[in-house]
């Protein structure tokens, strides 16, 4: 027997793994993708970075290898530029005093920083030799004069005998002849005596002018000779005007004029001015310090300033020549002459320049440079001409 057998269609089922599996892995790619893409940006940004740093550092290195400078601009000097010299202040009158005669100081009558007037007698001077031959002399002149009259009587006696031909020609000249021997005689001893009265004279020391006694030298019983190696006795200095000598430099010498009227300033009294007049010049350059040598009258009637002492004078010359002035560290001393260092088209050059007045800390150029010049402060020894040189930012116009 044949036995049917029933066939049924047969469902298939599709399961939901293989599906999962299809969008994990496209998930992944995707992933992936995006990983590698952002490893490839971070690439390109790194090789950007490195390239931009390289280009950075060759430039900083480029910069660096252009040396940085300071510069000034120069300014205008003004033609009323006061010049401030040192000077020596000297007493108007000065002289040391001296004795000329012999013997030893029997007194003294003023010591240092005593006013004296014109004639005021000073010191005293014992000289008992000189004292001596003053009388011998005047006893020679006595001893001649005598002889003298009797000459003359001789002479006049010897002439009317001549007349009445009593003597001879011969003999009448002899006594004529020793008259005017013996009136010789007398001249003589008379200048003797009025020598020796001079020289005894001197036993009184007066002032020649009126003054004060800036030194005493001597002493009383001190030796003094008049003659071989005199000894100075006082030293009197005029001070109610004083004389001040001012070296003025050969640049500035022109504009220096006679009667112009200049200040002083002292350090010994720094809030005061005093007031001189400018009264004459030495009208020649002096070879060695190459200055003009000025006088300046001050009256000192109050007696402040001192002789011998150091004061500054302030002098305002009429027609100065106005230039330009620079800071004095900007000056380079070269075999070649005085120059100063310039930047132009970013370069340094070097360029010579002529300087006028000196005021310490600046100097005033009459030639070389220009108002537009970018002077390099304080330069180095080294600096060559065609450097590369680059402004630092912030320097003064």
């Amino acid at each position: 027997m044949t036995q049917e057998i029933e066939t049924k269609p047969v469902e298939t089922t599709v399961s939901a793994e293989p599906r999962k599996t299809r969008k994990v892995g496209a998930a992944l790619g995707a992933l992936t993708a995006v990983v590698v893409l952002a490893v490839a940006a971070v690439a390109a940004s790194g090789i950007r970075d490195r390239k931009a740093a390289a280009q950075s550092l060759a430039q900083a290195a480029q910069a660096s290898a252009v040396a940085q400078v300071s510069v000034v601009y120069p300014k205008l000097g003004g033609k009323s530029e006061e010049l401030v010299l040192p000077a020596n202040i000297q007493a108007f009158v000065e002289a040391p005093i001296y004795a000329r005669t012999h013997g030893y100081l029997k007194r003294w009558y003023f010591d240092i920083g005593a006013h004296v007037q014109q004639g005021q007698l000073m010191a005293e001077i014992d000289t008992p030799e000189v004292d001596q031959q003053l009388a011998q002399s005047r006893a020679d002149l006595k001893s001649v004069q005598a002889n003298l009259e009797l000459a003359h009587t001789t002479a006049v006696r010897w002439q009317n005998l001549l007349e009445k031909h009593a003597v001879s020609k011969q003999e009448t000249d002899q006594a004529v002849s020793d008259f005017a021997s013996k009136q010789a005689a007398v001249d003589a001893s008379m200048a003797n005596v009025r020598r020796l009265e001079q020289l005894q004279s001197y036993e009184k020391v007066y002032a020649p002018f009126d003054g004060v006694i800036t030194a005493r030298q001597t002493d009383v019983g001190a030796l003094i000779d008049g003659d071989s190696s005199p000894r100075e006795l006082f030293h009197l200095a005029a001070i109610d005007k004083l004389r001040v000598y001012v070296p003025v430099p050969e640049v500035s010498a022109a504009a220096v004029r006679t009667g112009e009227q200049v200040t002083l300033t002292s350090d010994q009294f720094p809030n005061e001015k005093f007031h001189g007049t400018l009264v004459r010049n030495s009208s020649a350059i002096d070879s060695q310090s190459r200055t003009l040598n000025v006088e300046v009258d001050v009256d000192n009637s109050t007696g402040k300033l001192l002789p011998g002492s150091y004061a500054f004078v302030h002098i305002r010359p009429r027609g100065a020549a106005s230039g330009l002035e620079i800071p004095a560290t900007t000056l380079l001393f070269r075999a070649q002459g005085l120059q100063v260092g310039v930047v132009r088209n970013g370069r340094a050059e070097l360029v010579p320049i002529t300087i006028g007045r000196d005021f310490g800390a600046t100097v005033e150029v009459t030639s070389g440079l220009q108002r537009r010049d970018a002077v390099i402060l304080s330069p180095s020894d080294s600096l060559i001409g065609g450097t590369p040189v680059q402004i630092e930012k912030g320097d003064r116009q």
